[in-house]
């Protein structure tokens, strides 16, 4: 794994999200995305969102990555069985939270947990990385069948690209 190119990635979105957040008016953040039912404000955070929940897919990766293969992939059929609530929920969730966390505050974080990430990657062996686990598919385009704990750290950018497209901000 090239750390370097995803220090890189994880300050080009950083930075990205900081202008695209500091340069929308109030309209333009309540105009309709392209593609979703969201606006750019709840776009927004969902893109954010993307950030966040790394954290808990990283503890995952280091957990069943531990565990005999069928596990993973006993869990992984569970979450996919599970598809329908959690997009309805994932839907919800950046609805509700577009609604109510500021912009400014998304931006700050943005900031913390991309710093976190940062310091996280930096820790981690060679040996952790290479650590993975089966994956719902279903739950995200950019879930592979099987992922590792390098694959995850990439997992939000690509996420973010995607979802930069449908933004009307521009």
């Amino acid at each position: 794994m090239d750390r370097q190119a995803v220090h890189d990635e994880l300050e080009r979105v950083r930075v990205d999200f900081r202008g695209l957040v500091e340069s929308a008016d109030r309209e333009s953040l309540l105009r309709a995305t392209n593609g979703t039912r969201w606006n750019n404000r709840q776009l927004l955070f969902h893109m954010l969102l993307g950030y966040l929940i790394i954290r808990a897919l990283l503890r995952l990766v280091r957990t069943f990555g531990r565990l005999p293969p069928r596990a993973g992939r006993a869990y992984a059929r569970l979450l996919n069985a599970a598809t329908r609530p959690f997009d309805e929920v994932n839907f919800l969730g950046s609805y509700a939270a577009g609604r109510t966390v500021s912009p400014e505050r998304m931006v700050k974080m943005f900031d913390q947990v991309v710093a976190k990430l940062h310091r996280r990657l930096d820790a981690e062996s060679d040996a952790d990385l290479a650590r993975g686990m089966h994956y719902p598919t279903r739950w995200d385009p950019f879930f592979k069948d099987y992922m590792t704990l390098a694959d995850v750290y990439r997992f939000p950018t690509q996420h973010y690209d995607f979802h930069r497209r449908q933004l009307t901000l521009d």
